[in-house]
């Protein structure tokens, strides 16, 4: 029997990569197909459930997302989602209808029955998210109304013998206060799950996936150092002894001593370790340039351009390994995302990159599964838990042109950041500092400067996929800016970003 797995469909929704991460948390695996993935097709994959996404569409709209009624005669239990649910609703009979007042936010939610599988365990007092326009006005034949709100009569709604449920809330997110028991209850109690999805299941996955696209061909990773190519580099070793060459490309745009760091972090592993000296190569091909997205394609290109110098000069190399995840593609506008900016490991890759092929081993996994996947692998704490950095490194930190005099102000900077917010006792998700293009007028000692103003920035985040700023202590700030205005010289002024993503993002370009 093969491990057991949830499909997802997307008809278009913002969280559908958070719904598969909510399912694969209770090690249940799960994966997104489009929302018109033919029957046949799931037929194949026999998934143990089905959940609808949510969407900005409505049922009744002309080239609205739609599903092969089939779906729910599989006798597979199925979960609509938002949009999902009314989609459910009106391919069975019942009517969607528009809102007379549409809810947006976090809403107050009543169970009104007491034998709901999907609600077993709770409250009837529910806190949920909502985010609609139209709503169920009548259910199909043979389900009833499980719960409501004050301007949504049906806000869920079951068939419970045909394993059929709709929600009108996200129970994805957060803000659904109960949504992983709703979740867990439809996962466990409903689709028979067993929880057997695991990092080490995933790695034995991954490395057979890996030895069948490879063969005994050899691999070049570029290897920047961050948690996500180095849980890369570690699968690759396992996968590939022997075969696998670490290219770490020192773009002279690393964070304080950390290219000593990374070497010293691989050697001696299951692969060959080459250092490549390529920062006056950046910086030429940077000169000049401040849009944020030329930045990222020139870094890109010049990657694989370092990639193909260095495979000359070891022999050849028929592959390039990445470590590309899932917010890494869906920023990049992969599947019906909007590009936000792209990642030199997906966008900026030009079609000729000379390799046979691309080899990316945690695309499919956030950044908490890629550390849990890192521990299992062994590798040492210190790298696992390393702060997230990007891979055209300090360029997206710094606004406007880089020059080696902006880079090592931000190195000091930053490094000073990191040492401060590092002691405390409870720390964001990700810190850094990042240097403006703004110079203000200061005045040190008795005398007037003109020198850069630096931004902290601190955000706590479960999934990266949006972000809180992080309300650090005051105390901490102040130490901060002290340090910085006195031991980074050019820089008189210490700013501190108070911007939640979205809007923003969670690096500055």
């Amino acid at each position: 029997m093969g491990q057991q797995t949830v499909l997802v469909l997307d008809f278009g929704g913002q969280y559908k990569e958070l719904i598969a991460r909510r399912v694969r948390e209770q090690h249940v695996h799960s994966f997104i197909l489009p929302g018109d993935t033919p029957i046949e097709r799931i037929r194949e994959i026999d998934p143990i459930g089905i959940i609808f996404t949510g969407g900005p569409s409505s049922v009744y709209g002309e080239g609205s997302p739609d599903v092969d009624g089939e779906i729910f005669r599989l006798g597979i239990p199925v979960l609509g989602i938002c949009y999902g649910m009314q989609l459910m609703c009106h391919k069975l009979g019942g009517e969607v209808t528009q809102c007379s007042v549409s809810e947006y936010g976090v809403t107050d939610a009543e169970l009104v029955v007491d034998d709901s599988p999907l609600f077993a365990g709770l409250d009837r007092a529910q806190t949920v998210l909502m985010s609609h326009t139209d709503y169920v006005s009548r259910p199909p034949e043979g389900f009833r109304v499980t719960s409501r709100t004050a301007h949504c009569p049906a806000s869920s709604m079951e068939n419970a013998e045909r394993k059929l449920y709709g929600v009108q809330f996200h129970p994805e997110v957060v803000h659904s206060v109960h949504g992983k028991e709703i979740l867990h209850n439809f996962l466990f109690g409903v689709c028979g799950a067993v929880g057997d999805y695991d990092m080490r299941g995933y790695i034995a996955r991954q490395i057979e996936l890996v030895r069948e696209q490879v063969g005994e061909k050899r691999v070049i990773l570029g290897l920047s150092g961050g948690v996500d190519s180095s849980v890369c580099a570690a699968l690759l070793a396992r996968a590939l002894p022997g075969q696998v060459t670490a290219i770490f490309v020192d773009h002279g745009m690393m964070r304080k001593n950390e290219g000593d760091e990374i070497e010293q972090a691989f050697r001696g592993r299951e692969l060959r370790f080459v250092r490549a000296d390529a920062s006056e190569r950046f910086l030429s091909k940077l000169a000049g340039v401040t849009e944020p997205e030329q930045k990222r394609k020139i870094i890109g290109a010049e990657f694989v351009a370092v990639f193909r110098d260095e495979a000359e000069k070891i022999g050849g190399a028929e592959f390039l390994a990445q470590g590309t995840i899932y917010p890494d593609v869906i920023e990049s506008g992969g599947g019906s995302a909007a590009t936000i900016k792209s990642h030199h490991n997906v966008g900026g890759l030009p079609k000729d990159n000379g390799f046979d092929g691309v080899v990316e081993p945690l695309r499919g996994l956030f950044k908490d599964e890629v550390r849990a996947v890192g521990r299992e692998l062994g590798l040492p704490e210190y790298l696992v838990e390393r702060q997230p950095f990007p891979g055209p490194g300090l360029a997206v930190r710094i606004i406007g042109e880089i020059t080696r005099e902006k880079l090592e102000i931000l190195r000091n900077a930053d490094a000073i950041v990191r040492e401060e917010i590092g002691k405390l006792e409870h720390r964001p998700s990700q810190y850094f500092a990042a240097l403006t293009n703004m110079r203000a007028v200061g005045v040190m000692g008795d005398g007037r400067t003109y020198d850069y103003a630096v931004a902290v920035r601190a955000v706590d985040t479960d999934d990266f996929m949006t972000a809180k700023f992080s309300m650090l202590p005051l105390e901490a700030l102040a130490k901060i800016s002290r340090r910085i205005t006195n031991e980074v010289a050019g820089v008189n002024r210490v700013l501190y970003d108070i911007s939640d993503k979205p809007p923003a993002t969670v690096e500055f370009e």
